[in-house]
């Protein structure tokens, strides 16, 4: 491996040409349009799309209950802390008139999005103008200013951000945990700002704690903030306490907003345990490490966070051995003790989903800018034709299933999605395509630059890995968004389920239906479902359990109705009347 790299007598030697910044046109249209690309125009999606927009919808038609004590609409249960559900349900409110509700909501998530990417270039940018990491300068000039070397690796570090293959789906979702990543992102950069500016960093660094805790949960802040001291320790002993303070200040003024609000309302003592035990993470950590959580990071991990990991251990690798500081090097310190507290809060986390590996992303970013100068010419072609094979292939293979869904042809093809989705039809969407087309195109045009020249910029083997992931997310949200959209929503078999309705009925129990599925059913037939086993009626996605409780409540079930998604073989959706 080490044949891949070179170093430069253990110092780092790069010319103003390499250190040209990306123009600010191409960079801020190619965040934009991966941002925002996929928000708009389709239902709530199974799982944590339609569960996060299921509680925001029901903030923004409920009362103020229903705001200090975020739950779906018929379940009391409280599914997480209130901020971005607050934001959400806000823009429901008064966006959804507009552009409609599903999309009022997930235009949050796109904005958080875009703050997220603002805020790893900035952090990066006030790193990369530290004297520790600045190149070797040459006897007669031509090496790159603090400026210059700073706007090149944040550029990086943006680039490899967008090329992050895992975070497509969950950054278009409306999902709480897009705003903990903005408050990670903010806490980095509160941070790095507080090296030169500690007042303003701390005030900074503690709203973000604040974020971080009314977004997901007071553990994670807690770790954030203590991993974020020790590493502020390390490197600024002389100014701590002026960082430390005004950080304080704000993590407290932000997290107290919503006790505040429980003590105005007068809210339960009940309801203010159950909201506590949400807000410590009772039900999320475990007490101890387990194999099951070891082995799911081990596997799942290196696929997620591709090709951040490698250019991210490189980075501390080199720099460790080579820098001029070593491991204490404040642009090794700060991301990697935050990185390292998110990994721990992993393995202690009970819902071993990989939609948290999203939270290592901004950090990881980071750090893995800073191995971009040592990258060798070999390894940086290699990542360029593994990058341009794998997306054109992709993009390719993007492009036949849309030909074969609307002509039949290759007809092996149309058989197989005709048998995966069942009863889906094909539509020809003009703007679809010409969108599509457009972005292909420019792909190609990028491909055809960058193969054609050999740009010295060390941003040049991300070009391909970042405009490849976003060609493939734009080509899935225009070409196939009809058919994901078909294959993961609720709305079909909600239609077919309210009319298979008696005509006299008090009341649906949901007891036993998931939460995406209740909020999905909610939204889409504006029903009377409810977790009340005193309902005439039961829908349920589990028969097993359905009876059982029939059976400890001394009641007999009799089926009316059973159906399922089209796309969904496992999954069986019945009604039955209960007596």
């Amino acid at each position: 491996m080490a044949a891949f790299f070179i170093l430069m007598n253990k110092t780092l030697k790069l010319s103003a040409a390499a250190t040209a910044s990306m123009p600010r046109v191409i960079i801020v249209a190619l965040t934009l349009v991966y941002a925002l690309s996929g928000l708009f125009q389709h239902d709530p999606w199974k799982n944590d799309d339609a569960e996060g927009f299921g509680v925001m919808w029901m903030m923004a038609h409920g009362n103020l209950q229903d705001w200090l004590f975020p739950h779906i609409s018929g379940r009391d249960a409280i599914v997480g802390t209130p901020l971005p559900y607050w934001i959400g349900g806000l823009s429901i409110h008064y966006l959804g008139p507009l552009i409609g509700e599903i999309n009022a909501a997930r235009l949050i998530s796109g904005l958080c999005f875009l703050g997220t990417a603002l805020l790893i270039w900035y952090s990066t940018y006030l790193l990369a103008r530290r004297s520790e990491v600045q190149p070797m300068a040459f006897a007669f000039g031509g090496e790159p200013t603090p400026k210059e070397f700073g706007k090149t690796i944040a550029d990086g570090a943006l680039l490899i951000f967008l090329a992050c293959i895992g975070l497509a789906i969950r950054v278009h979702e409306a999902s709480p945990l897009i705003m903990e990543l903005l408050g990670i992102s903010l806490l980095l950069y509160g941070s790095m700002r507080g090296f030169d500016k500690p007042i303003q960093g701390g005030s900074i660094a503690g709203v973000a704690l604040g974020v971080i805790a009314l977004s997901g949960n007071l553990w994670t802040a807690l770790l954030l903030c203590f991993a974020s001291l020790v590493s502020f320790h390390i490197r600024k002993k002389n100014i701590i306490y002026s960082w430390v303070f005004p950080l304080i200040i704000g993590f407290g003024l932000v997290c107290g907003l919503w006790p505040l609000l429980w003590s105005l309302n007068h809210s339960s003592v009940e309801k203010i345990r159950q909201a506590m035990d949400v807000w410590w993470g009772v039900y999320q950590f475990k007490g101890f490490v387990t194999l099951k959580s070891v082995e799911f990071l081990s596997i799942n991990f290196w696929s997620y966070t591709w090709p951040v990991w490698p250019l991210c251990f490189w980075s501390i690798y080199i720099w460790a051995k080579n820098g001029r500081q070593g491991l204490s090097a404040s642009h090794l310190t700060i991301p990697g003790f935050i990185l390292f507290a998110e990994l721990i809060l992993f393995l202690f986390n009970q819902d071993l989903s990989e939609r948290y590996l999203m939270l290592l992303i901004p950090a990881m970013s980071v750090l893995a800018a800073f191995g971009l100068p040592f990258l060798r010419r070999g390894l940086i072609s290699f990542i360029d034709w593994l990058s341009l094979l794998s997306f054109t292939v992709v993009a390719g293979f993007i492009w036949v299933i849309w030909f074969a869904k609307l002509t039949g042809y290759p007809e092996a093809t149309a058989n197989n999605i005709a048998r995966y989705l069942p009863g889906f039809m094909a539509k020809f969407y003009a703007l679809d395509l010409l969108v599509a087309l457009i972005i292909t195109v420019i792909w190609i045009l990028i491909v055809r630059w960058r193969v054609s020249r050999a740009p010295k910029v060390i941003w040049r083997c991300l070009v391909i890995s970042a405009s490849g992931t976003t060609l493939m997310w734009v080509l899935l949200m225009t070409l196939w968004l009809p058919t994901i959209n078909y294959a993961k929503t609720y709305q079909p078999v909600a239609q077919r389920f309210a009319k298979a309705l008696p005509v006299n009925f008090k009341c649906i129990d949901s007891s036993f239906l998931g939460d995406s599925q209740l909020a999905s059913f909610v939204y889409f037939t504006r029903l009377p479902l409810q977790d009340n086993s005193a309902c005439d009626l039961m829908l349920t996605h589990s028969a097993e359990e359905a009876k059982a409780s029939a059976i400890i409540n001394q009641k007999r079930l009799t089926l009316l109705w059973e159906d399922r998604r089209d796309s969904d073989k496992d999954e069986r959706l019945r009604l039955y009347s209960v007596k």
